[in-house]
């Protein structure tokens, strides 16, 4: 297997897979690899510039940025009280209880 690219504080790839080296704080190596496929989306320039903005404010890569806020929202959906309480509160079918 050829490697591509290699920096000892980020990772490297084999064959166009990327390869991500994570270290802990005492920076001890872990055998974490992550899998990253290239993909293409097309969006609207104008949500691409407010994404590029937001990366930017970070000081985070747009690739980076994007992935985050895509994880963000697969693994944080609401359990199922969260979502009847959400569809109660949009139903409006106790009209005495306050939601905030």
């Amino acid at each position: 297997m050829k490697k591509n690219y290699f920096h000892k504080n980020f990772g490297f790839t084999v064959n166009n897979i990327i390869f991500v080296v994570k270290t802990t704080k005492k920076h001890k190596k872990m055998a974490t690899a992550t899998i990253r496929k290239p993909t293409s989306f097309r969006l609207r320039t104008d949500l691409l510039d407010m994404l590029k903005e937001k990366a930017a404010r970070r000081k985070w890569s747009l690739n980076y940025y994007v992935e985050t806020v895509l994880l963000d929202d697969v693994y944080n959906e609401p359990n199922d009280v969260t979502k009847a309480a959400i569809e109660e509160a949009m139903s409006g079918k106790n009209p005495n209880k306050i939601y905030t």
